[in-house]
Order: C-alpha cells, then structure tokens, then sequence
C-alpha cells in the first residue's frame, strides 16, 4: 500500500545563507510567514492531508513547519536527513553561493567537496520514503534530492521549486516515486 509525502520549500528566509556577514541559520522573513501560513492552509485542504510534521533542523524549515503542526495539534519530528546540502568543510563562507551555483551544473557524482553527494542525496530519498503520510519541510537542493532519488535523474538541479513550494510524492515505506513537481520559481535563486 502506498501513501502520499508531501515536501514543502521553507519560506523566504531573512537572509541567505550564502551570502558573506549572514546569520548561519536565519529564521523567516515576513512574506516567509505569509508563505508558512499559505502552505499550511493547501495542506489542510488535501483530501489526503498529512497527519506528521517532519522538519529540517534549520530555523527556516522549523518556522515553515509551525502553523501547519500548529494546526494538527502534533509537535513536528527533526530528521537531519533532509537538511541543506553539506558543503565543503574547508570552503569560506563568501565562497559558498559559488560553490552551490557550480554544484547546479553538476550531476550528484561529479559535486566538488569533501562528502559523498550521491550517498547524500540517497540518504534524503530514503527520509522521505520512510515517512507515509508526512509533511516534510525542507531546502530547494534537497528537494532536488528527493527527485533524483524517486526519478533515477543524476543532475543536482532538475527544478527550482518555489519558497512555499509543496512537492508530492507516493511511497511504500520505502521506494519513492514523483508524484508532481511543486510551483517553480519565477525568478532566479539569489545565493
């Protein structure tokens, strides 16, 4: 039997987190919450609404997660799984938008850094898999993860989904499959 999982993009962050004299992990900004509380309002109205709150362990993700764990009376679960993609530990932090704009060119296998993106990715596959019925708040490049983990697509960048943004998927417990892309960004990502 399967069920649906939902992943939703945080909302727009106070700042980001590329960006050099940036907060590490800013919380949302105020059209962030706008986008929270329309997120939670489209879940809410599903037919098959999620009954788990699965959150990144960011504040953006977090604060995104809230009005709709709010609204189910649940306290949300952290998974780390489905957190930002790790960058290189040695990579200065005005240095880290370039680093994640060449990783857009790239496929999972060919990333430059110190870790194992195609283990990455798989490990962010298997989170949302192994969560029937969730809401998953995460980040744009795990999204991308999840894709290429349900699809087989080997390139880190396959959509820009939107803050706000809510992907679907099906699983079993343990395969995942693309259900449908979530709403697209209109303009490009600042990093």
């Amino acid at each position: 039997m399967t069920a649906r999982v939902y992943m939703i993009r945080h909302g727009a962050a106070a700042s980001a987190w590329s960006q050099p004299g940036s907060a590490p992990d800013p919380g949302l900004d105020d059209l962030g919450r706008t986008q929270a509380e329309s997120a939670c309002a489209e879940l809410l109205g599903l037919a098959d609404a999620p009954r788990l709150v699965v959150t990144s362990p960011l504040q953006r993700c977090r604060d995104t997660a809230a009005p709709f764990a709010k609204a189910l009376g649940v306290a949300p679960v952290v998974e780390p799984r489905v957190a930002e993609i790790p960058t290189p530990r040695d990579l200065a932090h005005e240095a880290r938008g370039a680093w994640l704009r060449a990783a857009f060119g790239a496929d999972w296998s060919t990333i430059a850094g110190d870790a194992d993106y195609v283990a990455w990715r798989d490990g962010v596959g298997a989170a949302v898999a192994a969560r029937p019925g969730a809401a998953i708040f995460s980040h744009f490049v795990a999204i991308n993860a999840a894709v290429s983990a349900a699809t087989g697509d080997p390139r880190v960048l396959s959509f820009e989904p939107d803050n706000g943004s809510i992907t679907v998927f099906e699983t079993d417990g343990a395969r995942l499959r693309l259900v449908a892309r979530g709403r697209e960004l209109k303009q490009t990502l600042v990093l």
